[in-house]
């Protein structure tokens, strides 16, 4: 399994399972003397571990041990490594049912391609390992805020729900609310959706957008080394991650090119920007504005019809501590993946 690290420059190799003694990760790449801002990499995992509801929830302090890679406050320019205990593991929910394949789940898959599948909440699949990408990311903001790069995520659909905005809403930034969307009346009725969605023990999708402001021209390089490609693949990478757009995104598929080019203005920048902040795969100074689709989470509190491991019909029953929806915990992953990417290009640059 040789696909454990994301970046060229600016690295991060994780390590570690759900049910495992920790996870954690090395960064390699991080440049010397930048501050660490410790405040950041708590207040991002708390978001990460912060749902509206705590029913059924894994409740672990996330405590992060650092290794290596800092002194006296301040990066070395060596490798960071860390890791985050994992103390609330509840093996045994696992254990009866082990054989039972779940329906849209790793463990099928895993399974044929290794021969085994840990069934321990779900191993490396496990959306526990993004503690490690969240605390990396952290690393990554902390480069891009020396050039006044900012990120930030929100929630814009709780399954039927959501937020119609434009992107200059956006770039106002967003006031700060349980799920990170500004209308506070279109919040509230996301979070009955959710609340809506645990009464029926089910789970229920969502959509995230992200906005990265003052992003420099020029990152990013033609053909398959693409700004737009590198940061679709690490959103994609984050468990449930189900489609991805730039922009206009699908939407364009409606448009005439009347309609949908970005026109320059006498400053070169662009009266619109439908194109999402990146043109030919390379940042063109606009604010970089992407949104994803996450599915349902697929473990869910219900019985469901499926087959064991030797074929046989068997119901899998509905156990084990599982989130409604990937969001809003979703979020500061969302953001440590795009920090990662960005920095990684902007040294590689």
């Amino acid at each position: 399994m040789a696909s454990n690290s994301i970046g060229k420059v600016f690295v991060l190799t994780t390590f570690g399972e759900s049910h495992g003694r920790a996870i954690g990760g090395v960064i390699d790449g991080c440049p010397a003397n930048i501050t660490v801002d410790y405040a950041l990499i708590h207040t991002k995992l708390k978001q990460r571990k912060t749902a509206p509801f705590p029913e059924n929830r894994r409740k672990e302090d996330d405590a992060v041990e650092f290794l290596s890679g800092i002194l006296d406050g301040k990066t070395t320019g060596m490798p960071i490594a860390f890791v985050i205990a994992n103390r609330d593991v509840h093996s045994e929910d696992y254990l009866q049912e082990h054989q039972v394949l779940k329906p849209s789940h790793a463990h099928y898959v895993y399974w044929q391609k290794y021969g085994l599948f840990d069934h321990r909440g779900g191993g490396r699949a496990s959306a526990r390992e993004t503690a490690s990408w969240v605390v990396a990311g952290c690393f990554a903001m902390m480069l891009l805020k020396q050039y006044n790069i900012h990120i930030e995520a929100y929630t814009t659909q709780i399954g039927k729900v959501k937020w119609e905005h434009s992107l200059e809403e956006i770039e106002g930034m967003i006031e700060e609310n349980n799920l990170h969307c500004p209308d506070t009346v279109v919040a509230q009725q996301m979070l009955d959706e959710l609340e809506e969605t645990a009464k029926n023990k089910n789970t229920i999708g969502c959509k995230v957008g992200c906005v990265v402001k003052n992003v420099p021209v020029g990152l990013g390089e033609p053909v398959f080394d693409k700004l737009s490609a590198n940061l679709a693949k690490a959103i994609m990478s984050i468990p449930a991650a189900k489609g991805f757009e730039y922009g206009l995104g699908f939407e364009a598929a409606e448009k005439q090119g009347s309609e949908a080019n970005d026109i320059f203005l006498p400053n070169f920048r662009t009266k619109t920007n439908f194109s999402g902040g990146i043109q030919a795969g390379i940042s063109n100074g606009e604010p970089i504005y992407f949104s994803v689709a996450f599915k349902p989470i697929p473990s869910i509190m219900q019985d469901q019809p499926t087959v064991n491991t030797n074929g046989e019909f068997c119901i899998l029953h509905g156990t084990g501590r599982h989130d409604i929806c990937a969001a809003p915990r979703v979020l500061p992953v969302v953001e440590a993946m795009a920090a990662l990417t960005l920095a990684d290009q902007l040294i590689n640059d």
